[in-house]
This record gives structure tokens, C-alpha cells and sequence, in this order.
């Protein structure tokens, strides 16, 4: 990353500060590997819902507190599923859905979709987006779109 600032001296976005290294870096998720230690400390899991800011999480309210019952993983459900192509209500859903089905033949399928990402990029399915929501809406209502999530 660039130190980049605009006129009034505000740091760019980092999509404008990015260098063609860190690009690659981020594309390849080699960013990501510093958390393989906190997995070896048993802090963190290879596979579970992203740790959020506790701001987020208190926005998210009850189903926020659910998605947490887990431990945090490297990567995730949401994240094979769209991850920065996806809103917050949608990462929210996908979290849940893992949550309420894991197991470790989904934490399998979830470790291969992973490696798969840096090679076909980040794809939202629809068809895992609709069970997502409508799972989580079967289950808890519709408070879903009342999480603070939009």
C-alpha cells in the first residue's frame, strides 16, 4: 500500500492505494496467512464465520450474538459464496446458514472452494443466497432485515 492522500490530505480508498504487489497479494489471500497462527493457538478456526468489529456485531443484535456461538475461521461460508460481493445482510445470512449446518463435510467443501477463489475469483451464487436467507427468515422471522445489516 501507498501513503496516497487526496487535496485535503485524507488517506485514498485502498483500491487506489494499492500496489501491483499488494494486488497480488490480496488476490492470492497471502494476506491471510497470519492468521494461521492464531488457529495454532487455538484462537481461531480454519473454518467459521470472519471475526467482525464488536460494533458490527452489536449491529447484527440477537442474530449477530448467534453468528459469534462459533469460533471465528480463516475463512468461511460467506466468504466462498461473494465475500466483498455480497452486502452485510447477505454475509449475515450465509454466516447463519453455516452456523445452523456445520459440520466437517462442509468445512471440507468450504477449505476447497477456498483454494478455488484466487483462481476463478470471488462469485455470489444465487441459489446459495436464497437457501441462505430463506433459512434464516424460516427460523427467525424476519429480523433479519431489522439486524442493522443493510
Amino acid at each position: 500500500m501507498t501513503d496516497a492522500r487526496d487535496a485535503s490530505g485524507q488517506l485514498l480508498p485502498d483500491a487506489l492505494r494499492q500496489t501491483r504487489l499488494t494486488r497480488l497479494i490480496r488476490r492470492l489471500r497471502f494476506d491471510e496467512l497470519p492468521q494461521l497462527w492464531l488457529v495454532l493457538r487455538g484462537q481461531m478456526a480454519l473454518v467459521g464465520p470472519r471475526p467482525l468489529l464488536p460494533v458490527t456485531v452489536a449491529d447484527f443484535g440477537a442474530l449477530g450474538e448467534l453468528r459469534n456461538s462459533v469460533a471465528p475461521g480463516v475463512t468461511g461460508w460467506a466468504q466462498v459464496n461473494g465475500n466483498t460481493r455480497l452486502s452485510n445482510t447477505e454475509k449475515l445470512a450465509l454466516d447463519l446458514w453455516y452456523v445452523g449446518h456445520r459440520s466437517p463435510g462442509l468445512d471440507l467443501r468450504v477449505m476447497a472452494e477456498t483454494v478455488l477463489v484466487p483462481l476463478r475469483g470471488e462469485i455470489r451464487d444465487p441459489d446459495r443466497l436464497r437457501d441462505a436467507t430463506e433459512w434464516v427468515r424460516a427460523r427467525f422471522g424476519g429480523v433479519l432485515e431489522q439486524a442493522g445489516a443493510a
